[in-house]
């Protein structure tokens, strides 16, 4: 009876971190389009729903504390109860750069863009969603190899932060009317590019899930 309550609990909490992760990446699509559609209504309604963010990972972290304590678990199962743990954390973190990027969008707003770099943008962003929903897929599927596959294309976002940069130093030294967004540019840029490093952390995650080894995918990676 106990064991079978804690399997159930341990669904519960893979299902909850699933969908934690779905929000998540559904706040940076928000963010993004808000950024370049210039829509503060968008912008709010992400900053208004971190909050939602949060609760999903203060509810996780206790909840996996609590079977730590009570059940014991063997050690495959606690590997799930850590990988969510500590995963919960990276998508946290990602939920609080879509937030800096949607107050990135109202500080925008009414700005004439510049639409050489927006589109830029909006590439990095497409690939950026793309790597963060593989990976929710490699962790629900409990697939180790593609998550390192997957680690591996967080290189072309680091590539796309760098282009970026280059055409935002380039038009703030041609026309200082544009350093203001040219900054916002380099900013949201830089928390496309962090996000991608916290999906490698999940990457990272996912194989020890599987494992029981911790690597590192990502040299660069840090807090």
């Amino acid at each position: 009876m106990l064991r079978a309550q804690f399997e159930k609990d341990l669904r519960q909490l893979h299902e909850e971190f699933h969908t934690m992760g779905e929000a998540v990446s559904l706040s940076v699509y928000k963010a993004v389009r808000a950024f370049i559609k210039q829509d503060n209504e968008i912008a709010q309604s992400v900053i208004q729903g971190d909050s939602k963010i949060n609760e999903f990972e203060s509810d996780l972290e206790k909840k996996g504390l609590e079977m730590i304590a009570l059940q014991q678990p063997v050690t495959s199962d606690l590997r799930l109860i850590i990988t969510v743990m500590k995963a919960v954390n990276d998508l946290e973190r990602i939920g609080d750069h879509a937030v800096s990027i949607s107050k990135a969008a109202i500080r925008v707003n009414n700005t004439k863009p510049i639409f050489e770099i927006q589109e830029k943008i909006s590439d990095m962003a497409d690939d950026v969603l793309k790597l963060l929903d593989d990976a929710l897929h490699a962790y629900t599927e409990g697939n180790s190899e593609e998550a390192v596959l997957i680690a591996d294309r967080d290189e072309k976002i680091n590539d796309y932060f760098k282009e970026i940069y280059e055409m935002c130093i380039r038009v703030m030294k041609e026309d200082s009317d544009l350093v203001e967004i040219g900054t916002d540019y380099l900013r949201v840029a830089r928390f496309l590019e962090r996000i991608g490093d916290y999906v490698t952390n999940i990457c990272e995650w996912i194989i020890y899930l599987k494992t029981g080894k911790i690597v590192e995918l990502h040299s660069s990676n840090d807090e």
